[in-house]
């Protein structure tokens, strides 16, 4: 990478001809004792000052920490002092203020550095002359929440230096560090060492989360033949989900891609690309899961919408026999209450108890009226019967 110092430091590597090269530390503030703050608690490693973001800073040296440095300018005086040597910087949302200060010391891109301020970058790799600037989004289940959080690494990597700026909580970079001091023998093959281990840290938080999200899928379809009405919504959830998922791990094959065609170019060691080619496995496998779950996803609500359907139906089925049987008890009682009519009206006209009505003192004025009021009904009851009303 492209720094005010990488000439003296290219000397002095064995192999000179890495663009980037860093060592992980000891006791980082990743690794113990963090307070919420980041900020380490006391006797356990560093302390910093609250104010800053940088949670831990370290010299090394031929793979061992050599220094711990408390701030900014005294990781700088000290790496300038001890040629050969590398400095690992990690930060947690820092400012604007701190990464223009690394910036000008390490000659840092601005866009980089304008990625790494705004962060919700999508996931990359790019190259600023020999400045190596990878963008990774790390993935965790959380078990009880049932659900995907996910969070940012941005990771500048040079020739004497590394630093790594993490939004949210993930990845774990205490791992990555506690690995590497570890294996001494991984951490000689030089920077695309302690790269490959940050890269093969992320993929393998995707298992899990991977594991997560096909027991839910599991869970809904469930659901879906137990006639839940939540399942839509539900699945709606699961599939964005799934989609941001996979727009962390999708770019990952790019990334590695991007990696392997430098081989050759920057004489990367041998064991290392295997390890490489292994990242990039199991990047493919749960590539193929995302997408099956996809699939099942969009199986799985298009039998939901069916099922769904289904259950319309039968209920405007119920509906429609519940509507017909009430117009037919409409259709009866308007029948009846027409039949009962015809009689009413003889009957209430002829007992106005007026003097003077046509027929009121005929003989058989009575057996008249009688007779015409059931004549009537009965011809109302005849066109009702022959129309099913009754």
């Amino acid at each position: 990478m492209n720094t005010r110092r990488a000439a003296t430091r290219l000397q002095s590597l064995k192999n000179a001809t890495s663009p980037f090269i860093c060592r992980p530390a000891t006791g980082s503030a990743d690794a113990i004792g963090a307070g919420p703050d980041g900020v380490l608690n006391p006797g356990t490693g560093m302390v910093h000052d609250t104010a800053t973001s940088m949670i831990d800073a370290g010299i090394y040296h031929d793979g061992r920490r050599i220094s711990s440095p408390r701030t900014l300018p005294d990781t700088f005086r000290e790496l300038n002092s001890l040629p050969g040597s590398m400095a690992w910087i990690g930060l947690v949302t820092p400012q604007e203020s701190e990464l223009q200060e690394l910036a000008e010391e390490f000659d840092l891109h601005e866009l980089a550095i304008e990625d790494a301020v705004l962060a919700h970058q999508r996931s990359k790799l790019e190259r600023y002359g020999k400045t190596l600037f990878v963008v990774l989004r790390a993935a965790r289940y959380l078990e009880t929440q049932e659900e995907v959080e996910f969070g940012e690494l941005h990771v500048f990597v040079g020739a004497n230096f590394i630093i790594t700026v993490r939004h949210g909580n993930s990845p774990n970079l205490a791992a990555v560090r506690r690995r590497m001091e570890q294996d001494a023998t991984l951490l000689r093959l030089g920077p695309e060492a302690v790269l490959y281990a940050i890269l093969d840290t992320v993929v393998d938080g995707f298992a899990p989360v991977v594991t997560g999200l096909a027991n839910d899928i599991d869970e809904i379809e469930t659901e879906v033949f137990s006639g839940d009405p939540q399942v839509s919504r539900r699945i709606y959830e699961l599939s964005r989900e799934v989609i941001e998922f996979q727009r962390s791990t999708r770019p990952m094959t790019g990334i590695l891609a991007s990696l392997a065609a430098g081989f050759d170019k920057y004489g990367i060691d041998e064991e290392l690309r295997q390890y490489l080619r292994d990242v990039d496995d199991h990047v493919a496998a749960a590539n193929e899961r995302i997408d099956s779950f996809r699939f099942m996803l969009r199986d799985i609500l298009t039998v939901n919408s069916t099922l769904v359907a289904q259950r319309q139906n039968e209920e405007m089925k119920h509906l429609a026999q519940a509507s017909n049987a009430q117009n037919e008890e409409v259709k009866k009682i308007s029948a009846w209450a027409a039949i009962l009519f015809a009689p009413t009206l003889v009957g209430t006209i002829y007992g106005m108890n007026f003097d003077i009505m046509p027929e009121l003192h005929w003989e058989y004025g009575y057996a008249l009226a009688i007779l015409a009021m059931f004549g009537v009904s009965a011809v109302l009851f005849g066109i009702f019967k022959n129309r099913k009303w009754i």
